[in-house]
């Protein structure tokens, strides 16, 4: 097997656990270089650090697989390890609707696995998770025997990796609008159109934290997509809620998702700028009792991580000015690259002009079957905050 030799003065991050092994980061390679082949990475010394898939034309030459030198990556390495990452999400309650595979997180770089139901959606985001597809797939119908498998595999990152964006079905073909229960409402998801997957799990733990601050509530929600918090806030008690989206298609399945919740007399939604909105009603002076904010990511590049923060600062700003004395906001950032102390940063730089003092209620991250290991940063991606304006 081709063998990768690390250099010594920078391999201890390698040797603390992370996964990717950067090509500025090699000092040797022994042996043929096949985009996407299992290779094994050693010290400086020539110690054994792990195995894992290799493509040069990646910046990250090496993802490791394993770190146990006896175990072989081959498709029942994949089936043992799927069934371990459904078990750890049986063991936390996670057992209808769930990030199954959450890539490093799960010692799987690079691949993102979906469980809505009895449906499957996957993305395999390096050449060398794609080339082990077909095994992933057999192992998913081995434990879960699914009514479909679908991938979405339509993203940038994979053109990085020398592979075309793609999506499809890995399985016989079926309706991809589905129904999924979460928190006791039912939600639509549109497999092949919604953005990533279909669908938002990670903000499934986090919609629960509204449940207290919103009984009789008047209720804005911007960048609603398509009224998840909206619609708990709905089923919670609020008086009225008003969710605003720039999608025309995502407002019509908030719509829908009122309706099936039979939350359309209190739920209403207006395809516009969200940003534009804040701003006008900054202008009305017209107020809420709760705003909730959950933008999509502002920046997946560093160079733009101000531009991020300063767009992070203006939303929250508008936002708290929108609230009534007493009220609360609720705001997220799912940017990977704001850190969260970064983004507590934001929010207190934000109150500061708006002139308010903010009471912490909660601050937390995705929910559990999004995995964070301490020792990769980017895997603690999501901050969601409450804060009483006080």
């Amino acid at each position: 097997m081709t063998k990768v030799f690390l250099k010594k003065q920078i391999q201890n991050r390698v040797l603390l656990g992370h996964p990717w092994v950067f090509g500025n980061e090699v000092s040797e390679i022994k042996g043929d270089v096949v985009p996407g082949d299992i290779v094994d990475v050693h010290t400086h010394q020539g110690s054994f650090l792990g195995r894992g898939y290799i493509n040069p034309q990646s910046q990250i030459l090496v993802r490791l697989l394993t770190r146990d030198k006896s175990e072989e990556i081959n498709g029942e390495f994949f089936y043992r390890r799927l069934l371990k990452c459904w078990q750890y999400r049986q063991k936390l309650g996670y057992v209808e609707n769930c990030r199954l595979v959450f890539g490093e997180a799960d010692d799987l770089p690079a691949l993102v696995i979906d469980k809505f139901n009895d449906y499957l959606v996957l993305q395999t985001l390096a050449l060398g998770m794609e080339k082990w597809k077909h095994a992933i797939v057999d192992a998913l119908n081995r434990i879960f025997s699914p009514k479909g498998i679908y991938e979405r595999n339509d993203v940038p990152v994979r053109e990085l990796e020398g592979m075309e964006q793609q999506k499809g079905f890995l399985s016989a073909p079926f309706d991809t609008n589905i129904i999924i229960n979460e928190n006791g409402l039912k939600f639509h998801v549109d497999i092949v159109n919604g953005q990533k997957t279909g669908y938002f799990l990670d903000q499934q733990d986090n919609r629960r934290e509204i449940n207290r601050i919103v009984k009789d509530a008047d209720v804005l929600e911007a960048f609603c997509y398509t009224g998840t918090f909206s619609c708990h806030a709905g089923y919670y008690g609020a008086k009225s809620v008003l969710g605003l989206d720039i999608s025309e298609h995502a407002v019509q399945t908030a719509r829908r998702n009122a309706e099936l919740n039979n939350l359309q007399d209190i739920c209403k939604f207006q395809a516009v700028n969200a940003f534009d909105q804040l701003k006008q009603y900054t202008r009305d002076d017209r107020k809420f009792d709760v705003v909730i904010l959950d933008p999509p990511a502002f920046t997946k590049s560093r160079e733009n991580i101000k531009k991020a923060v300063t767009g992070y600062k203006e939303i929250n700003l508008r936002g708290m000015k929108l609230l009534n004395q007493g009220g609360f906001l609720v705001t997220a950032s799912c940017t990977n690259l704001v850190s969260p102390d970064l983004f507590l940063q934001t929010i207190d730089a934000a109150a500061r002009d708006a002139k308010k003092r903010l009471r912490q209620v909660t601050f937390q991250t995705q929910a559990k079957d999004h995995p964070i290991l301490r020792n990769i940063e980017n895997t603690t991606y999501l901050k969601f905050l409450i804060v009483e304006i006080v």
